[in-house]
């Protein structure tokens, strides 16, 4: 069975959403509802849907 997670790029978005969780943790307060959390969401999507995607291999899409 194909493992996601031996992709490069899966791994490269897992550091990504890392690294965004780092820089979004030195957003003001004010932010922390706002514009942190949207940035966090999106980052730590990007590998979810590199798995959900790997997942729909040999799936037959009506």
């Amino acid at each position: 069975m194909f493992s996601y997670e031996s992709l490069e790029i899966w791994q490269l978005a897992i550091a990504y959403a890392g690294d965004i969780y780092k820089i979004t943790n030195k957003f003001p307060k004010y932010e922390l509802y706002g514009l942190s959390s949207q940035l966090q969401r999106a980052g730590v999507s990007v590998s979810a849907n590199i798995a959900e995607g790997s997942g729909a291999i040999g799936l037959k899409i009506n």
